[in-house]
């Protein structure tokens, strides 16, 4: 299978060596590498063409989740597969992409996403969330598993994730879409009877402890995504039930590992709700307050 691998940037320096590093040291070789900047104003683009990569220049207000990973795709089109990472992963031991590769050899599989481990100095805040969303253990999606999973069978990941291209292009590609153009994509997928793997051998280091405020705007833009495509919600069920169960994760494991970023944790919750449920009814807002509640404020010119 030819193997196309994509990064999408703005001011990455601070994350690329790291990153590109962890890539070469991978004992799968992709066939091409893209990287897809959003006007950076640091070296970026010089660290790209030190370390060899195709580029691709937009303006940062062109930038969008979906439409920018779509240049992604179209780039590659010839490809059988092509993985997106995020610019600030770093890819953890050697067969990470081995790994995510090797699940496409089930040609049922339509998308595959790998699992994401905490960084060292990450709270438990940070550390809970990617423990729950990303288990130990791997797993196949398929549509009849709404029942037992309901949202959870659409999740996905656009930090380290890969897509059969025919599949891909087969549902329309990666949509225009303010976040979870990857939620997006497996929905559809998982529809027209292509399975989505979980490949927990396949590891990256990716975590982030967010202020109020970026949670704030995180959570309006999910909000803003489910009222946009409700019939996910609708298909697969509402996203509410699984908050619910993080949370209740949540409290358990900082009552064993920091009991005093409970407080500091329910607060964030609290705020995320808030933020979800503005982002839920955002077409009765003036589009001036939506450019500050949300973290794509370009999304809404």
């Amino acid at each position: 299978m030819r193997v196309g691998l994509v990064v999408l940037t703005l001011n990455a320096e601070k994350y690329l060596i790291k990153l590109f590093d962890s890539i070469h040291r991978q004992n799968y070789k992709v066939d091409r590498k893209l990287l897809i900047d959003s006007d950076s104003t640091d070296s970026t683009i010089e660290l790209a063409r030190r370390y060899n990569w195709e580029y691709i220049l937009i303006k940062k207000s062109e930038f969008n989740h979906g439409d920018t990973r779509q240049k992604g795709l179209e780039y590659f089109i010839d490809m059988d597969i092509v993985i997106f990472i995020t610019q600030d992963i770093i890819f953890a031991g050697e067969d990470a992409i081995f790994q995510l590769v090797e699940s496409f050899t089930n040609n049922k599989i339509g998308a595959a996403y790998g699992r994401q481990i905490p960084h060292v100095n990450a709270s438990a805040i940070a550390a809970q969330a990617r423990l729950f969303n990303y288990p130990e253990r791997g797993k196949i999606k398929s549509y009849q598993d709404k029942e037992k999973l309901g949202i959870k069978t659409a999740f996905m990941s656009d930090s380290f994730a890969a897509y059969r291209v025919k599949a891909l292009v087969s549902v329309g590609g990666f949509p225009h879409a303010i976040v979870s153009e990857d939620m997006y994509v497996a929905a559809c997928l998982l529809k027209k009877g292509y399975i989505i793997a979980y490949v927990a051998e396949a590891k990256v280091y990716h975590s982030h402890d967010y202020t109020i405020c970026q949670e704030f705007k995180r959570y309006f833009d999910i909000g803003v995504f489910q009222a946009h495509e409700s019939w996910i919600s609708e298909e697969f069920g509402k996203a509410e039930g699984e908050g619910i169960k993080l949370v209740v994760n949540q409290m358990k494991y900082l009552y064993k590992h920091n009991l005093f970023l409970i407080p500091r944790a329910m607060g964030l919750n609290v705020v995320k709700l808030f933020g979800y449920k503005l982002g839920l009814y955002e077409r009765y807002l003036p589009n001036v307050l939506k450019k500050i509640f949300s973290g794509q404020s370009y999304y809404f010119k």
